[in-house]
């Protein structure tokens, strides 16, 4: 494990887990069922993931950093690590990246400068890019602004309306 990911896992959040399918074990129901309900709220590396790994599934909320004692990408992550119910009932996924030199696909694609929030929608959509932490409310209400979420909503809560 690099030392950029170790303050991520030193602040008390826990990495995404989902139980390992191995090709000998075939398309298990119950390995299947239980990688669904994986939690997969994160954080998760930057380098380890494609945003394309989470379309119609997640939606990313990514954290850029230059490096892992970056103040603002301390503040950003103890104020996630606070809420990750909160995002997980929106159905997002943290992913971290705190390695410029590393040059991530994620990296590549979001081409952050120093410390950058971005969020994005299940479409893979940029909707918004932040140079300074926000908090987990702020998020989540940015999020339930989305056309996608605002759907979900409605179709949760019918009558909501």
């Amino acid at each position: 494990m690099r030392a950029h990911h170790i303050v991520v896992l030193a602040m008390g959040l826990t990495w995404a887990a989902a139980p390992a399918l191995r090709a000998e074990d075939g398309p298990d129901d119950t390995a299947l069922a239980a990688l669904a309900e994986a939690p997969v709220v994160g954080p998760v590396a930057g380098a380890d993931v494609t945003i394309e790994q989470f379309l119609w599934d997640r939606r990313p909320v990514v954290v850029f950093a230059d490096g892992p004692n970056d103040p603002q990408f301390r503040r950003q992550m103890e104020w996630i690590g606070r809420d990750l119910p909160l995002l997980d009932e929106r159905d997002v996924v943290v992913i971290v990246d705190t390695d410029p030199e590393a040059r991530s696909p994620v990296r590549q694609r979001l081409r952050p400068r120093g410390f950058a929030l971005v969020l994005m929608d299940k479409d893979g959509e940029v909707k918004l890019r932040k140079p300074q932490p926000w908090t987990v409310r702020e998020i989540t209400r940015a999020i339930d602004r989305f056309p996608l979420r605002r759907q979900e909503m409605l179709e949760r809560r019918p009558s909501g309306r």
